[in-house]
Formats: C-alpha cells, structure tokens, sequence
C-alpha cells in the first residue's frame, strides 16, 4: 500500500512539475480587412509583464504558463484577448480594426505615433478629397486645411511659385520655406528657372509631385515636433508619406481623369478713346494751358481729333482666354506576405487664363517593398517627373503681356497702317508677344530612396537608406526681332541649372510595450551633401528669325558657377507613454555645416514635451463630460541656415577683373568665421478637447517664436572696400493662437455630415537690428525694429482738399512733405486667417464645399500706382478710377486733379504716387472648392468586374467676398523679392474653374 501511495505522490509531483514549466505559442498576425501582416503587434500574457511583439512578416513566438490568456494590442486596431487551452501551441489572429483609431496614426519625425500620445502640436491632412483639385502642387492643396499654415498663391499661373508660412517669417535674409520630406527624401526647394519674370517666382519645384500619389500629409509645427531635424526644422516640418502596396491583398488598378475649363472671373478695365482725350485736355487746362490748345481737338485746328472722335482698341481681351487644364492617372498596387508594390503614371496639363503660358508635367512612381526573410526588408520610394513650361513674364516687367496690354493708351491702335505690330514706349506689343514668345523650361527630377531594415532582435530594428533628390532645368529662349527685347537683330539664351541633395541616413529603433508602460527610443546620424550649378550661354545678333540656336549668333558668351555645402547629424528622441495617461518625450540634434565658421559650425537644437491626458483620470470621467481631455505643453530649440550662400564664412575673391587681355581679380566678399545658425526658441502650449464620443473636437495652441542671431548684411565702413558683411545680428519673434474645431454632426446609414474649422492669428515683430533699411520696388516696405515685416513705408493721404483738388498729406514736422514725412501704413500681415469645410453624404451621392478666409492684411495696389497717374505718364493709359477725379471747388473725393505739376505732390513731385491712396484692405472670404460626386454602386458594377465607379463635377474658386479694386486679393507679384508681400503688379489672377472627372477602379 505505501509502495502504491508512493507511486501516485511521485506522479502527481511529476505532472505539477510538468504544468508549471512554460509552453511554447507561436503564431501570425493579420488584418481582418485584407490579410495584411502586422508587425509590432504588442503580444502580453494577461496578468503579466511576459510580452513580445510580432516581426516583420507579423510572426511572434511566447512562452506561457497553463492555462494563460494572450492579450493582442496594435496601434489602429481592436485589442482582441484569446484563452489559450492547455495543449496550445499555435495562435493565428486577424485583429480588426479600429475605425476611429486609425484615424488618429500619425507620422512623426523618423516614426509613427498615436494622436492620443503626442506633445507637440502637428496637422494632418487626407488626400482623398484634395486629389481632384486642379492644382499642379501638393503646398497648394493645403491651404486653409491647417490652422497656423498659411498658403497662398502668388499668381494663378500655373506651375508658379507659392507662398507658404507655419506660425509666421522668422528670418530677414535666410529662407522661410518649411522643410519637406517625401517618404524619408529631403527636398530641396529652390526655383531654378532663370527666365527674368519681373522679381516673381518663376517655378515652384513641389509641382514636380504628383499630388495623386500622396497618401498622408504631416505638417510639424512646434518645436518638439521638428527639433529632431536640428537646423532644418525652423521654418516648420512637412512629412509626405506616398502611396505603398499592401501585404497579402489582391492586386487593384486605378484610372482617374479629369477635364477642366478655367476662366478670368475678373478683367482689367481701361477708360475708353473719348473718356482718355477728355482726361488729357483736362490735365492740359490744369496746367496752364491754354483751351485752344488743347491736345484733343478738332484735326481741322492741329489737333488729334476731338474726344468723341477718338476710337477705343481693346486689347485685354486679347490677353485672357478660356483655358484648359487635363489629367490623366493610372495606377496600379497589391502584394503577397513577400512583396508589396505601387506604381502610378500621371499627364497633367495646365493653360493660363492668360495666354501664353503653359505647364505639363509627367510623372512616374514605383514604390516597393521586399521583404527577404524574417529579420530583413528591402525597399525603395522612387519617383520620376518630366516637366515643362512656356514661361511667359508679367508683373513687375514693363515688356510683360499684360503690362503691354494694360499700360498703352486706348485710343492708340494696335498694329501700324503698314500691318507691323505697333509699339508704345518702353511697352511691347501684347500680341507680339503672344504669337513670338518662345520662352522654353524643361524639367527632369529624380527623387527616389532606397533602404534596408534589419530586426536585430523583436524590440530593435536598424534602417539605413540612401536619397538622392536629382533637379534639372534646361532653359532654352529665343527673342526674334519682332518683340523689344530680341532687338536690333535677335538674342538668345540656354542654360541649364542643376540642384542635387545626396543623403544618407542610419536609425536604430527600440520599442518595447510592458502592462502600462510603452517606450520609444531613436538614435541616427545624417549625412549629406548638395551641389548647386549652373552653365548658361547666351547670344546676340542672328542673321534671320529662322536661326535660333546660339550656334548663329555673330556674339556669344557663357558663363559657369558651381557650390557645394555638406551637413553632418547627430540626433536622438526618446518618448515614453504611462499608462496611455502620462508621456514625456525628449528630441536632441547636433549639426554641423560647412556654411559657418569653424569655430562655430556645429548647432544643438535640444526640445522637450509633455502631455498629461485628464480625461483618463477619475475625478474627470466622473463629470460625465469629456471624451478627451489633454493638455499639452513643449518648449525647444530649432536652427536655420537655408539661403544663404554656400560660402557665406569664408572670404571670396572672383575672377573676370581683366585689364585688357589679362585676366584679373578682385576681392569679393569679406571672411567671417564667426558666423553661425540662425537659433528659433519656441513654446507650445496645447489643448485637446473631445465630446460626444468624440464627435465633436477642439485642438488649440497657443505658441511663442523668437528667432535670435538673424543672418544680416550689417554695413560695414567703406574705407574696409566693402558695403556690408554677413553676421549673426537681429531677432525676429512670432506669437499666435490656433483653433480647430471638428464635428461629426450627423451620422446615420444613408446620410452623414462632417465638419471642420481652423482659425489662426500671428503676431510678427522684428525685435532687433542693426539699422532700418528698406525693400521691394521703389522701397515701398521698411524693416526697422519694433514692426512687423512687411511693413509699408509710404505718405499716408488725408484727404483731398474740396477746394483745390490737391491732396493733403500727414505732414509730421509741419514743415512740408518731405520724406521724413514716410511713415508705416499697415502691413501685409492678416489679423486672422483660417479655413471651414462641409461634407455631406446621402447613400451614393457626395457634397463637398471648402472655404478659405483672411482679414485684415493690406495689399500695394501697384495698377492703381501706375494708372491712376493724373497725366503725369506720358505713355500710359488710365483706368476707370481716374474719371473720379477732383473737377471743381466742392468736389468730394480721394482722386486728386488732373495735374503734371510737381509742387502738388499729387501724383509726382516728393510723394511720386508712394501714398496710401493705393494701398488697400485684402480681406476676403472665398468658395475654394465644392464638388458633388456620385459613386455607382456596387451592386451594377460587379457584373462588370469593376470595383469602384465615381463621377463627379467641380468648382474651384467660384465665388470670392472681398472689397480690394484688384482682380485677385491672393497675389504677390515680388515674390523673387525678400521681405516683401501683397505687392500687385500687372499679375495673373487665380483661376475660377469647372471641371468633371471619374475615378474607375478594378
């Protein structure tokens, strides 16, 4: 008995023992939309801190106890708990969705995040329905989508360059423009057409992106948020992530077109033959002259007829046309556990609404991903464009087309009695220009990165890649003897400019998810390096119109330029999340450029943030009322040393000094090795609000931007043989606020509408300089200390005196006008900008209405400038506001007499029509976008095989609420000009459009 009660102790031990040692459960994990692999699933035995996560093809290996409970948790996705039975060894999982949480993933410096964890303070924007709007870049296409980000076109020509500002200018000199980052590439920025198009920007170098191939959109906008791009991440962070393939999904074809018909909603208009002579003898008579002389009388008398006489030449509508815009996109994208791909062609072509300019673009991208065994995945993101432009010069250029249009007189014809195109002073001949312009940009850009990542072990991952952001411009121009500047005997320019960033990048991952605790750790270095240059050629006197290259020109002449920088990073970010309640991340970059000093060459740029999530906190989910409380605060620092010179630290000397036949030089530029970045101190501090289960949301900020050691030209004494030399002197600050207000209102099975509003304000403050100094044509904006930038310096205007006619002007010293006398008169800055967005769905139909808004910022009315002139232009026209004119005592008005005499200060003399008479409230409010869409359902079209079907029809910019003369209150025609803005001249308005398009998928 003892022997058996023995035998049954020892097996009872012997199976407790067995039950205690662990078990060995392995599995894969997908998603239950499409058989995606997942890696980083968090995997966590239940009542443990035992976890794992999945690999890159979503595969996962864990040691339980008996009778464990596995937990499964991944960003997006339903946390789905599985009881495992004793004998288990294998556990597949297809977690499901979560539709609101995969609305909240973001990208954010060198990683992905939940929107519920973040400190610092970004935007997102969808693509889905910004796709079909008829705009050539992705910058475009956010405007108003994101609150403190303020876009604007600077004209509607198509392919043109584009304004764009996160939480204000912070520099004088250096570049202002956000860094943008397509999927891991660095972007370089820089317009390299050559063509002199009147001080505006001729290319924008984000049209060579196809928007269509865009997926998400990020824009970083605190100092936590960009500090991890060091020196590059002052002016704001652009993350675009495009379009990749998914795992185990079936392989899907996209075709989707669109046609366009865009038109001027607004022309420039011109006095008519008669209303012009009656101007002139006008200006006669208050001159001094005598009525029997005056200029417009009978042909009897030696006049030029008299006023009713004279005919009117419309030459505006020569200039406009209804223009077209087309494009045309297939794509393909699918993928086994293996490989996963996306490859997308695109056409797009856009007019101008003034003749003659054009865009095209083609575009080509293959985005793959391979992954070659459990622990290594290879991949490329490579996009190739082919882009061209008929570039055609406006604004700020006498010889422009629509300057050669608009400025001439009325009543003068516009061809001579022999059939040659007639010409007026310094102006051409508009349809001279039309017909002969032959202004050629060709662009090539390759931007494409390869990279490799190796899973050391579940928690770490290694990624190294190299970019390459490949930019070519070949400029070829011929000006024939038929247009001003191809006279006496034709002239001819070709060149080619060619920006290159090579980059390599190394990052090492760690992310690891205990029972409450997540933690994020990223260390890399960056190293790249960018070659600017450029050789052009140029020719004069061609024996006939026929011969175009330079290769026949009796004088040619060329040139050559080269520059190289390179910068070396450091950088490290470290985030950790408790509890999904408490995060605190750190970010620190060093960087080191071979623009500065040696002394001073490397910048740190260290930035810190915290989030605290109250709504997860008892005492507030008792209230009852919050689905989301979170308060946010980061404070950082960020550099910048964009657009200055390559050698901007060191001293220059330059060659082409000869005398006679020897060649020569001569000292260029003075050294200063102390030059060093430019620093941007930035706080943030956030709120996230949520109600309704979340279907209504608030996300404000408050921010605070102080931009110090500002890149200035300081002058220099003379006797040096300099004027001035580039030093680290100036500050510039930012303040503003930010709302976001978002509201799922209506939610039902066939019907559901959507909303959104952002609002922004900004406050912009030159804290420091050396000494004022002034911008832009005839130095119509002053930057001194304790202004905003963009700042007009001009006479401001009281009135006009109803008894002489002459206008009266703020004389501060009471001493007469002077130009002590110039004052600041507003700037360009709005009050408040901002943006609201509707989108209705009822069962298959589709309403979509966006609108953009600004107040408050001033705009130079430089068409008034010119042709509001009182006679004083011998050569130029008017426009109708000069028949409002002061005539006789009484006579209330803001337009002085007809008058050429100086003393007046009318129209010439000291003021030389730099008043305030002309500049002008921009504000306005505009229908940006609406768009009604109908999907084809599903049901009629599976018989075909086809898996989508929509049609839809588009407005753009169809309606515009502003009180500014101008044709367009978005407009700045000195773009190419620093420190200057809202400045129109003769520029090319936006577009108002309707277009139909379908997307087909299969």
């Amino acid at each position: 008995m003892k022997r058996i009660l023995l035998f049954f102790g020892l097996l009872a031990s012997s199976l407790y023992g067995y039950a205690q040692n662990p078990a060995v459960v392995r599995g894969r994990i997908t998603s239950s939309e499409d058989g995606t692999a997942l890696p980083g699933v968090n995997v966590l035995v239940k009542g443990t801190s035992t976890g794992t996560s999945t690999d890159a093809d979503g595969n996962y290996s864990i040691a339980v106890p008996a009778k464990a409970t596995l937990l499964f948790s991944f960003i997006g996705y339903l946390t789905q708990e599985v009881a495992l039975s004793n004998d288990q060894t294998v556990a597949n999982i297809a977690l499901e969705a979560d539709a609101k949480e995969l609305q909240e993933i973001v990208i954010v410096g060198y990683g992905e995040q939940s929107r519920k964890t973040l400190t610092g303070s970004q935007t997102s924007v969808s693509f889905d329905e910004l796709k079909s709007t008829p705009a050539p870049s992705p910058d475009q296409l956010i405007q108003g989508k994101a609150a403190g980000v303020q876009v604007t076109a600077n004209s509607g020509v198509p392919g043109g360059g584009i304004f764009i500002r996160v939480r204000g200018t912070n520099s004088i000199n250096a570049s202002n423009d956000p860094l943008y980052i397509v999927d891991g590439v660095f972007i370089n920025n820089n317009n390299l057409v050559r063509t002199g198009l009147g001080n505006q920007v001729a290319s924008n170098p984000l049209a060579d992106i196809n928007p269509s191939d865009i997926e998400s959109l990020e824009i970083l906008k605190d100092a936590n948020a960009t500090a991890i791009y060091g020196s590059r991440g002052a002016n704001g962070v652009v993350l675009i992530r495009t379009k990749r393939g998914k795992a185990n999904s079936r392989s899907r074809i996209n075709f989707n077109t669109y046609q366009g018909w865009s038109w001027a909603p607004k022309k420039f208009k011109v006095v008519t033959g008669p209303e012009l002579a009656t101007l002139q003898n006008e200006r006669f008579l208050n001159d001094g002259g005598s009525p029997e002389l005056v200029p417009f009388r009978s042909k009897a008398s030696g006049g030029s007829g008299l006023p009713e006489e004279q005919p009117t030449y419309d030459r505006i509508s020569d200039v406009f046309r209804t223009a077209r815009t087309r494009s045309y996109e297939l794509s393909a994208s699918g993928g086994n556990d293996k490989t996963q791909y996306y490859i997308g062609g695109g056409y797009f072509n856009q007019e101008s609404i003034v003749k003659p300019s054009e865009f095209d673009r083609y575009s080509l991208r293959i985005n793959l991903d391979q992954h070659l065994n459990e622990q290594v995945k290879i991949g490329t993101s490579t996009a190739l464009t082919r882009t061209h432009r008929n570039v055609s010069s406006n604004d700020n250029n006498p010889v422009g087309v629509i300057n050669s249009a608009l400025f001439p007189k009325s009543n003068l014809p516009v061809f001579n009695e022999n059939g040659t195109y007639a010409k007026y002073g310094s102006f051409d001949n508009h349809l001279a220009l039309i017909d002969n312009l032959n202004n050629n940009a060709t662009g090539t850009r390759v931007i494409s990165n390869v990279f490799g990542e190796y899973a050391i072990t579940e928690n770490l991952t290694f990624r190294t890649s190299w970019s390459i952001d490949f930019n070519d411009m070949y400029e070829n121009n011929y000006n024939n003897t038929l247009i001003l500047a191809g006279q006496p005997k034709g002239t001819a320019t070709s060149a080619l400019s060619r920006d290159v960033t090579l980059l390599n990048e190394q990052t090492l991952t760690y992310l690891k998810t205990w029972d409450k605790l997540s933690l994020q750790v990223i260390a890399g270095n960056t190293i790249q390096k960018n070659t600017y240059q450029v050789t052009s050629l140029s020719g004069q006197q061609f024996p006939t119109n026929s011969l175009e290259t330079i290769a026949s020109a009796a004088t040619q002449t060329g040139t050559s330029t080269k520059a190289e920088s390179a910068l070396l990073s450091y950088f490290g970010k470290a985030s950790a999340t408790w509890n999904q309640r408490y995060t605190l991340d750190a970010s620190f970059r060093a960087d080191a450029s071979s623009r500065f000093g040696v002394s001073n060459r490397w910048g740190y740029f260290p930035a810190v943030g915290a989030a605290w999530r109250l709504g997860e906190e008892r005492f507030i989910k008792d209230l009852g009322i919050f689905d989301e409380l979170k308060l946010r605060a980061s404070v950082g620092k960020t550099g910048n040393q964009a657009g200055i010179s390559e050698y901007a630290s060191i001293g220059l000397w330059q060659g082409g000094n000869n005398y006679t036949d020897s060649p020569g030089t001569a000292p260029l530029q003075l050294a200063n090795p102390n030059l060093s970045w430019e620093e941007t101190r930035q706080w943030n501090v956030g709120l996230d609000l949520g109600f309704f289960r979340d279907r209504l949301t608030f996300d404000i900020n408050y921010y605070d931007k102080y931009t110090s050691g500002l890149l200035l030209n300081v002058p220099v004494p003379l006797k040096s043989g300099y004027s001035s030399l580039l030093q680290n002197y100036g500050a510039v600050s930012n303040k503003g606020f930010e709302l976001t207000v978002t509201g799922d209102i209506i939610r039902s099975a066939d019907f559901q509408w959507t909303s959104s509003f952002n609002i922004s304000t900004n406050k912009n403050k030159i804290e420091k300089l050396a000494a004022p100094f002034t911008a832009g044509s005839r130095d119509i904006f002053r930057l001194q200390e304790g202004i905003p930038l963009y700042s007009f310096w001009i006479y401001k205007q009281l009135y006009v005196d109803p008894q002489t006619g002459d206008a009266v002007y703020d004389d501060k010293g009471n001493d007469g006008i002077t130009v002590a006398d110039r004052q600041i008169v507003g700037n360009a800055w709005p009050d408040f900008y901002g943006g609201f967005t509707n989108t209705l769905r009822y069962k298959a139909f589709d309403l979509n209405a966006f609108f953009y808004f600004e107040k408050g910022a001033q705009i130079m009315n430089m068409n008034r400038f010119f042709l509001v002139h009182g006679g004083t232009q011998s050569n130029i026209g008017y426009i109708p506001e000069q028949l409002e004119r002061w005539q006789k005592p009484g006579d209330i008005t803001d337009i002085p007499r007809m008058t050429t005499v100086a003393s007046s200060n009318n129209y010439g003399g000291t003021v030389q029509n730099l008043s305030s008479r002309y500049l002008e409230d921009g504000s306005f409010i505009r229908l940006r976008t609406v768009s009604l869409g109908y999907n084809v359902p599903k049901a009629l079209l599976s018989k075909y095989r086809v898996a989508s079907l929509r049609l839809y029809v588009q407005g753009t910019n169809l309606w515009t609420g502003t009180g500014y003369s101008g044709l367009d209150p978005e407009v700045n025609s000195q773009s190419g000009v620093g420190n200057t803005k809202n400045f129109d001249w003769a520029t090319v308005p936006q577009p108002r459009t309707v277009q139909v398009g379908l997307n087909i998928g299969l």
